[in-house]
Order: C-alpha cells, then structure tokens, then sequence
C-alpha cells in the first residue's frame, strides 16, 4: 500500500515536476522519505520562505510548476508572503 508521501510524490511526477524546494519537518518527512529515487529532484533550503521564492524563481524561469514543501504551523506561516508574490 502507497504511503501519504509516496502518493505525494508520485502526483507531482505525473504533473511532470521536475524539482521541489523544501524544509523537512516532523509532519512532510514522509514526503522526504518518498523523494529518493523519483524523477523529482528536491533541493533542502534553510527557511520556509527561501523554499517559496526559489519555488517562485523556478516556475518564472523554466515555465514549469513551482512547488515548495513546509512543514505546519510556523512553518506554514513562514511561506505565505512567498507565496503571495507568486500570485502577483
């Protein structure tokens, strides 16, 4: 049976994402656990933010999707000015 992160990761290769920018944490590790081996490759950042603007970056240059990882609380609240500077 697939696991949370496996599924995770198994929908962004089928949306052929190619990279996805990230913090690991107690509640994504999962996901982490999931990305060895995927056509996806993860790049760790040291914040939340630094993961969104890159995720931002990435989508504006390649014209891909942009996809950044959190963890909650903090975490998610540490994305949301990356986040809205993708939408603008």
């Amino acid at each position: 049976m697939q696991t949370g992160g496996e599924a995770l990761v198994a929908a962004l290769e089928e949306l052929g994402v190619e990279v996805a920018f990230g913090l690991p944490g107690v509640h994504n590790l999962a996901a982490w656990k999931a990305f060895p081996g995927s056509a996806v490759r993860l790049v760790g950042v040291r914040h939340e933010q630094t993961a969104g603007y890159a995720a931002d970056g990435w989508a504006r240059a390649s014209g891909g999707l942009g996809v950044a990882l959190t963890t909650t609380g903090p975490g998610a609240s540490n994305i949301v000015t990356a986040t809205g500077e993708a939408f603008s």
